[in-house]
């Protein structure tokens, strides 16, 4: 470790420089630093090292014969993108050390360069290299979770969905999602920015309901030092963060009345303010909105301003649920199993027809975040592939349900009491007070009933 417990980077290091006694030089200390190094007399033969070995640095010399050193960066920048490059230059040549780092040199050094100065350059190209390594490892993870933007399935309202995104994508206008919760919402929203103008700059999503009141105003447009109690330096809002790109604002119907007012402002003008602050400045961002509410209700009712609704509502998509496109269900379910099992993708039938068809008959409260959640735990229970229907959960073995409705006969009425409370409390995903207002009774019977033992297997 060095000073200051920074971490010590061992780089692969490839140097050119026509000097004998610089050669000499670094072929000694750049291994006491730890760092592997390949020495070059000229140009030609550091091209000649690069085209077959991997490097992490290119430490080279502008003033070559042969090859100078503008010349070995570009060859570099063909052959390995991704290695850096550092160049040497002598006092005097400012001018065309700039010119190297336009061509796109990470810095440069003029000699005669101190040791100390060497080791803190190399460092800082190591720390690059890393924080590099981590996004692309980080983008691959999320990828990984997420899955590609691809709306699966073929039912005609899907196929809809698909050529409206299509349309609208290459456009800058301002699209609202519309759908129930889980039906994919944002799986749409990046979409949109995947075919648009912007899919190289940042996607950035935040769930308004998810945000305290308090925080929100900060959370989308950043604040001053000192701005509050606890704002101890300058942040960056989500828009800043998503300038160039796309923000997604999903519940937009959940945004406060009070926070409504400055992001019609902010549409409108393309200027943000940070809390405390006194100047605006100007943003590009495009904006993808999404709710599962009724916002035209929510006009009526004085909870939404009518005049974001219809700035906001540029571009209407509306995703159908998963029940009513039940065909789709299956295609589905192998696609999200291969998010959990990297063997589905090259197994025939990872299903077998009793799992499909418990699948079919379900009614799908949750639509695909439910179907999501039912892979992911038949991935877990399942050993070995085909999932069977003893791998779903427990509320797929209820012989009682057919369709996804009840069969009351040959049961008793106490039976037929606890399977409704049960359904219930399944298609709620266990939440007892939405179970409690579906099924017409208070939080406390609920309680009463489980504890009556009506319902198997339920804690109250």
């Amino acid at each position: 470790m060095t000073k200051n417990n920074e971490k010590q980077h061992s780089l692969r290091i490839l140097f050119a420089d026509d000097e004998i006694h610089l050669q000499e030089l670094i072929a000694a200390e750049l291994p006491r630093m730890g760092h592997r190094v390949t020495v070059c007399p000229d140009g030609l033969t550091a091209v000649a090292a690069l085209e077959k070995n991997a490097y992490d640095c290119v430490l080279v010399d502008l003033d070559m014969p042969g090859l100078n050193g503008i010349e070995v960066i570009g060859k570099t920048k063909e052959l390995a993108p991704g290695t850096e490059t550092v160049v040497l230059t002598g006092k005097g040549s400012t001018e065309t050390a700039v010119q190297a780092l336009r061509y796109g040199a990470f810095d440069y050094m003029q000699k005669p360069c101190k040791l100390v100065e060497l080791r803190s350059m190399l460092q800082r190209v190591g720390e690059k290299i890393e924080l590099s390594k981590r996004c692309q490892a980080l983008q691959m993870r999320l990828h990984r979770i997420e899955g590609d933007s691809e709306m699966v399935g073929n039912h005609r309202n899907v196929q809809r969905v698909r050529a409206l995104i299509e349309r609208v994508a290459p456009t800058n206008s301002t699209v609202l999602i519309l759908g129930e919760t889980g039906t994919g919402k944002e799986l749409a929203a990046r979409a949109v920015h995947e075919q648009s103008d912007r899919h190289d700059n940042p996607f950035v999503a935040v769930n308004c309901g998810a945000l305290p009141e308090n925080l929100i105003e900060s959370e989308l447009f950043g604040h001053q030092k000192g701005a509050f109690t606890g704002a101890d330096e300058a942040r960056s809002g989500l828009f800043e963060v998503a300038d160039g790109g796309t923000l997604f604002l999903d519940e937009i119907g959940e945004l406060p009345k009070s926070l409504q007012a400055k992001l019609l402002r902010v549409l409108e003008s393309g200027e943000i303010r940070r809390v405390g602050a006194n100047d605006s400045f100007s943003i590009d961002v495009r904006i993808v909105c999404a709710t599962h509410r009724d916002l035209n209700t929510m006009v009526s009712a004085g909870e939404f301003r009518e005049d974001l609704m219809y700035r906001i509502n540029t571009f209407e998509i509306q995703l159908p649920p998963l029940r009513d496109r039940i065909d789709d269900v299956q295609e589905l379910a192998v696609h999200l199993l291969s998010r959990f099992r990297s063997e589905a993708k090259h197994f025939p039938q990872p299903f077998d027809p009793s799992a499909i068809e418990a699948l079919r008959s379900h009614v799908w409260p949750g639509n695909i975040r439910e179907l999501a959640n039912v892979v992911e735990h038949a991935s877990i229970i399942c050993d070995r592939l085909p999932i069977t229907s003893e791998d779903l959960p427990r509320k797929f073995g209820n012989r009682n349900l057919v369709g996804g409705k009840l069969v009351t006969s040959g049961m008793s009425l106490r039976e037929i009491e606890g399977h409704a409370i049960e359904a219930a409390l399944d298609r709620h995903e266990g939440n007892k007070s939405a179970a409690a207002q579906e099924l017409g009774i208070s939080l406390k019977t609920l309680y009463n009933k489980i504890n009556q033992g009506l319902v198997h297997n339920r804690a109250a």
